[in-house]
């Protein structure tokens, strides 16, 4: 057994709110512990919003508007790209914090790349924001405006945080709007920092706030403030954008690549240990081939766990003790009703939230394991024989995030790729596959809306009719 001690670059970190321009306290002095899933030892404590300090970012937000949306876009781009330079030459912190906030090693960190791109894309995006013109009603030219709401209220996720504060608040702000995001409290610190480099990019005070804090002090008072007008929940009947879980199928026919297959779909699973709403996690093989699949892929699932922050670590812990225990949970159950081919055995390390990669075969479709997203690097792997029974088992969940196909009959593909009721869908790839240009979203309980470089400014933004009558001759 081994014993992880962490030795961070860093040894200092902002912990503190970011709110109207200023870092701030919690008005009540109030603080979070957080503490690293390598080694399960706290190591800094973080500020936590009150309702009061959640208020006061609303009403930041809301008093920096009317100035902030009547600037050019060109003028509120300059902002966002002087945000990227700062954050590509923030990377390596960036890497650090993540690691040691919630895990993920820094060998395969590459966010900070993704969120300078969109703050590239949409510093430069805004004049695309364009209305409509009509004509086609006599004596009258009518037209349609694009314009902001006002406050955004963003509750992003602890896995890919920077990626989520990013790709949430870039386009709101180029829309004109102000931002309030709320970080996770499993994984606060990258949050924080890119608040230092809000701060030195010099946006005006109350444009961009960021606080920390749990859903049900500071999540609860952003999703109902009746002055936040895009967000998630009731009161004003508030537009809504939610990327939720998934249970993504990926289907393997016997003309496919075997080999690609095989290690695009366990680097699905691994990825981030497991930590992501698009994993493939139930994989279906055709009969012909599901021995020579399950073998090779438990040849190719072979990791280098340990400390997240050395560079030949390839697999970090769960983010912290609940995920980690709802994993085993998830392993024990599948344990009763299906074979484990791989995994189980107990972690290498002696402390840490560390699971093994498992793998379970021949599962009943109804087991919960099937059913249920359970976010950590667990698979299972099922065999099927012909395109409807597959399209049956791939389509009986409630998530519909992603769904990936093997084959090299492009009409199968095409068929698949329609029958499959997925957001996205790969073909000779899967998850964490996808490109800015291309809607990003899931059917049924797996979202609503779509966010992406042609999606996301339009999700920003009101559209308002003007109709003008024309004076007689």
């Amino acid at each position: 057994m081994s014993t992880i001690t962490q030795n961070p670059k860093s040894k200092s970190f902002e912990t503190r709110l970011f709110v109207n321009g200023k870092f701030v306290e919690a008005s009540d002095g109030g603080k979070f512990p957080l503490s690293s899933p390598a080694t399960g030892e706290k190591f800094t404590e973080v500020s936590e919003a009150t309702e009061d300090d959640t208020n006061a970012a609303v009403a930041a937000a809301k008093a920096a508007f009317p100035a902030w949306s009547a600037l050019s876009p060109k003028e509120r781009g300059l902002y966002l790209k002087k945000l990227g330079v700062l954050i590509t030459e923030s990377h390596d912190e960036l890497a650090e914090l993540e690691a040691l906030s919630m895990g993920r090693p820094v060998s395969a960190y590459f966010e900070s790349r993704v969120a300078a791109n969109d703050l590239d894309h949409y510093s430069e995006a805004g004049y695309q924001v364009l209305g409509t013109s009509s004509v086609n009603n006599p004596g009258f030219v009518n037209m349609t405006l694009r314009q902001p709401y006002g406050v955004v209220a963003g509750i992003i996720p602890w896995n890919v945080p920077l990626l989520f504060l990013i790709s949430k608040s870039a386009p709101a702000l180029m829309a004109g709007n102000t931002v309030v995001i709320k970080s996770s409290e499993k994984a606060p610190l990258t949050s924080a920092k890119v608040a230092t480099l809000i701060e030195k990019v010099g946006f005006p005070p109350g444009v961009f706030n960021i606080i920390s804090g749990h859903g049900h002090i500071s999540g609860s008072v952003l999703s109902h403030h009746m002055d936040v007008r895009v967000a998630a929940a009731k009161s004003n009947l508030k537009n809504v954008f939610l990327e939720l879980g998934g249970k993504s199928p990926a289907i393997i026919f016997p003309d496919c690549n075997l080999d690609k297959a095989v290690q695009q779909t366990k680097f699905s699973i691994q990825f981030n240990s497991g930590q992501a709403c698009m994993a493939n996690s139930r994989i279906y093989v055709h009969e012909s081939i599901a021995d020579t699949f399950l073998e090779k892929f438990q040849m190719a699932f072979v990791v280098e766990s340990g400390d997240p922050l050395l560079p030949d670590t390839n697999h970090g812990p769960q983010a912290d003790e609940i995920q980690f225990n709802q994993i085993q949970r998830y392993i024990q159950e599948g344990k009763k009703v299906a074979k484990m081919s791989l995994g189980g055995e107990p972690s290498k390390h002696k402390n840490g939230y560390f699971v093994q990669p498992t793998v379970f075969v021949n599962t009943p479709e109804n087991a919960t394991i099937m059913k249920e997203e359970i976010f950590g690097p667990v698979v299972s792997i099922n065999i099927f024989s012909t395109e409807d029974e597959v399209v049956a088992k791939a389509n009986n969940t409630e998530y519909g995030l992603y769904a990936a196909v093997y084959t090299k009959d492009i009409s199968c593909a095409m068929r698949m790729a329609k029958k499959l009721e997925a957001g996205s869908v790969g073909v000779n790839c899967t998850s964490p596959t996808n490109f800015p240009d291309m809607p990003f979203g899931g059917y049924k309980a797996s979202g609503i809306g779509r966010e992406g470089w042609n999606s996301s400014l339009g999700n920003f933004l009101e559209t308002k009719s003007v109709m003008v009558q024309l004076d007689d001759e």
